[in-house]
């Protein structure tokens, strides 16, 4: 996650009067890309800014967008603001875990896909975020990008993306620094039109020639130019090669300018916004807010960032030059960045804080910085940002600072750069060993709590590794070192082992640790991540037979978030739809759902979890098909987590094919099985019996192991659902009494009743045995009991038989022209039924389509 947006970065550059039109540079075409690329002072933001549409979603990018995380939060937050809807699901993504930002993209891109109009996307001075891993996202959106989206860069230097295949596919658009010079009638309307200069043919052409239509030395000409007698001759006199003429024009500028005026815009060069209260600390003087103001309304390079004249920054190429000739003159600078770092640190920007501490020399303090903000960051989930300090933080000055140390094996092991860790813990371990005094800490509760993280990060290593005993091992060992009240360090070990403990199939061990982990996080005030928890709880007390339990986990973790929207409060009530099915209250399950929904505070395995819920409810109505859709659907947008997959999506999948009657297709997917009784398959080999029931074929051995390794670790609810399987595989009414005794306690229904006529035939049998027994009678009834199938909700205007033909295909993972020839029409008719489905359904997105669709009952129509 990211801290508070900065949103000034989001906001179009305003239009400046005077600007010379350009018609030449504004003709678009079909391309996918259009890329701006030239040396600083070229007007492409200008350009950008007059070409993109009026809605265009917007980043001024800068050189800390080098996170992923920053970068693909501002990018889709920008189209969120110009598209409503198209958005969310991919910043609930995003924002909410560590997924494969391919992932993040394949959700924005399905929105995108069936938008009715375009969008543009504007990524200004890209060349400050351009990296490796910004690139493997770009290009993966270029990659599969839609018509609805058209992507406009403004660089100083080419991206690293795959501009020849876009080239060669007719999907890019450039325009160089050769496109963007002023042409000789351009530079005749800037200087005469905009400026009011009055120059004759001559010189106009004259100033043209000597700066090759270059857009920022014109402007520095004209600058100079104002209230000359001789503008003749210093046209005359204006020679050299780009460098010198800006040289030579800035040199004029600064010295025309008052001596305070030249020294504020000297010192305040070293800082990348300008604010009032900054320029007064750095430049030790009052009246910087003024200054700005003086110095916008004499265009004076620079750049408002806001409509209410708080944040400027300086020209990008007149900042080149103002500290190239500051350090030209003032041989030490440390003392303005010492100042800025000061600002910086006080006002909480922690980044530029070290940044400007680093400039001055103090990597100390900007160590001191680095530490104390590193559990801040790692909240955030920030880790990014601290990776990039070790490039800037020596490691002579590390290997003195244990504190500091752990947190940037934190960082890597959050980053999955593993190689070397061991190695670092191994120094920390040294540095604690040797003498106290020379040791450098900033806080000294933090030095207490490294022999528990240690501990910590090496359970996680051996997790990595494939070692769940010594995960458990070092885990055990983390808790036993961890200082008092250090609860974080005991949740994440407690959680750790729950995790080796799981996968393992100790489901109680696995329950214990987990419960610790959700209780120290409690009393820290985690209490987002205990509902992260509670998921996991919850779903070990299912399969552990505890309902009872599980819906008390549920109810006191939505109790613990209150009236507010914390993320996982949507997971919250998808779980309680499941115990709500098991109970066959379908009106409730689907409620739940509903309500899920609304929330909109949701984890990245939402999406998922909640089509697997209703899907279940569409079976149990009898809609096999649109169960069917929701299952297809699921596996799509699956994101998984730390926790091991015990229930595969293919294997749900597989049940359902099975209750279809399609059993080729279940045996195709039998045949894939892995070759082995680990418990993380157990679900897999429950339904192979289920499989191998439906064809007929004897499963009793394989039932019988199942039912001793389930015995045997504690997993009553797994128990129950293969004692039921072996007394319909035998027809034996002894076994289903076996199940329903241990069954009767939590309420199970489903489980029961979903097997269908063998199993009512088995409980009739079992209800004359035992007249007096209720249970049976009671799921007798709850099987006999019609339920009225749900009604469409009227509409005032009611989809038309084409438009729930999209609809339905809304709901896969086909894209705009997919769906086009699915249903053999062109692009431009989705884009109009879509439309009308949005207006209609009181929706502006596809995800928030889909949704309604479900609530209102419209995917269960048929004709």
């Amino acid at each position: 996650m990211v801290g508070l947006l900065v949103e000034t970065k989001l906001y179009r550059p305003r239009s400046r009067q005077g600007l010379v039109e350009r018609p030449r540079l504004l003709q678009k075409d079909g391309a996918g890309l259009t890329l701006v690329s030239a040396p600083a002072g070229f007007g492409k933001t200008t350009l950008v800014s007059a070409w993109a549409a009026e809605n265009a979603a917007w980043v001024s990018l800068e050189a800390s967008d080098q996170e992923p995380v920053t970068f693909w939060t501002y990018v889709l937050t920008a189209l969120e603001r110009a598209a409503p809807g198209v958005a969310e699901g991919a910043l609930a993504v995003l924002q909410s875990g560590t997924p494969p930002i391919e992932t993040v993209l394949a959700v924005v891109l399905n929105e995108l896909s069936v938008l009715p109009d375009q969008v543009d996307l504007v990524l200004d001075d890209y060349h400050l975020a351009d990296g490796l891993e910004i690139s493997r996202g770009m290009t993966y959106l270029l990659d599969h990008l839609p018509p609805q989206l058209h992507i406009l860069i403004s660089t100083r230097a080419d991206p690293a993306l795959p501009l020849a295949r876009l080239r060669s596919r007719g999907e890019l658009v450039e325009v160089r620094a050769a496109d963007l010079r002023f042409t000789l009638d351009e530079v005749h309307a800037y200087l005469n039109d905009v400026t009011g200069l009055g120059l004759d043919a001559k010189a106009v052409a004259t100033l043209e020639e000597r700066t090759e239509g270059w857009i920022a030395a014109l402007g520095l000409a004209a600058l100079s130019l104002q209230g000359r007698s001789d503008a003749a001759g210093f046209i005359d006199g204006f020679a050299g090669d780009d460098r010198y003429v800006v040289d030579y024009l800035v040199d004029e500028v600064l010295d025309r300018q008052p001596a305070p005026v030249r020294r504020f815009l000297l010192e305040t060069s070293v800082v990348d916004g300008l604010t009032g209260p900054l320029c007064d600390a750095v430049t030790g003087q009052p009246g910087g807010r003024a200054m700005l103001e003086s110095l916008e309304r004499r265009n004076l390079f620079v750049v408002p960032l806001d409509d209410r004249r708080q944040w400027y920054r300086y020209h990008h190429l007149f900042a080149d030059v103002l500290r190239a000739r500051l350090l030209a003159e003032r041989s030490d600078i440390t003392d303005l960045h010492r100042r800025a770092a000061q600002w910086y640190g006080e006002t909480g920007d922690t980044v530029a804080a070290v940044r400007h501490s680093v400039a001055a020399g103090d990597v100390d303090h900007a160590a001191d910085l680095i530490e104390l903000a590193v559990p801040h960051l790692q909240r955030e989930r920030r880790e990014a940002t601290i990776l990039r300090w070790l490039d800037v933080i020596p490691d002579e000055l590390v290997r003195r600072r244990p504190v500091l140390a752990i947190g940037f094996v934190g960082a890597l092991m959050a980053g999955n750069q593993f190689q070397g860790v061991e190695q670092r813990i191994q120094d920390i371990e040294r540095q604690l060993a040797g003498p106290v005094d020379a040791l450098v800490v900033v806080d000294p509760q933090e030095l207490d709590r490294l022999p528990g993280a240690i501990e910590t990060y090496r359970a996680a290593l051996c997790l990595i590794a494939g070692d769940p005993a010594g995960t458990i091992d070092h885990a055990a060992d983390a808790i036993r070192l961890a200082v008092e009240g250090d609860d974080l360090t005991t949740s994440a070990a407690s959680a750790l082992s729950g995790l080796a403990s799981w996968a393992g199939g100790d489901i109680e061990a696995a329950h214990r640790g987990y419960a610790a982990g959700a209780e120290g996080l409690e009393r820290i005030g985690h209490i987002a991540d205990v509902l992260g928890c509670s998921i996991t709880l919850a779903d070990l007390e299912i399969t552990q037979g505890h309902l009872r339990q599980a819906q008390a986990t549920f109810e006191r973790a939505l109790k613990l978030a209150g009236e507010e929207k914390l993320r996982g409060t949507s997971d919250m009530y998808v779980g309680l739809s499941q115990l709500a099915w098991e109970r066959n209250d379908l009106g409730l399950a689907a409620d739940y759902l509903r309500r899920s929904e609304d929330l909109d505070a949701d984890l990245p395995q939402n999406p998922y979890r909640w089509r697997v819920a209703m899907a279940r409810i569409r079976e149990a109505e009898g809609d096999l098909d649109t169960a069917l859709e929701l299952l297809d659907a699921a596996i799509r947008v699956y994101v998984g987590d730390f926790s091991p997959t015990v229930r595969p999506l293919t294997a749900v999948r597989a049940r359902l094919l099975i209750a279809r009657g399609e059993l080729v297709a279940a045996q195709e997917w039998a045949d894939s099985l892995p070759i082995g009784d680990s418990y993380l398959h157990e679900y897999e080999h429950v339904t192979l019996a289920r499989l191998m029931i439906a064809q007929h074929r004897d499963c009793a051995g394989l039932l019988e192991r199942l039912r001793a390794a389930t015995e045997n670790g504690g997993r009553t609810g797994t128990l129950i659902e293969i004692l039921v399987l072996q007394a319909l595989a035998a027809r034996d009414p002894a076994v289903l009494e076996r199940a329903l005794t241990i069954a009767e306690p939590e309420g199970y229904v489903r489980t029961f009743i979903a097997e269908g006529a063998p199993m009512m035939s088995l409980l009739s049998t079992l209800q004359r045995r035992r007249p007096d027994w209720a249970y049976p009678r009671t799921l007798l009834d709850r099987r006999t009991q019609v339920r009225e199938p749900v009604a469409p909700q009227s509409l005032l205007d009611p989809l038309s038989d084409r438009e729930i033909d999209v609809l339905r295909l809304l709901t896969s993972e086909l894209d705009g022209p997919s769906i086009a020839r699915e249903l053999v029409v062109s692009l431009n008719t989705v884009r109009t039924h879509t439309k009308h489905i949005y207006t209609k359904l009181g929706v502006n997105s596809r995800r928030a389509a889909v949704r309604r669709a479900h609530q209102l009952g419209l995917l269960k129509i048929t004709r």
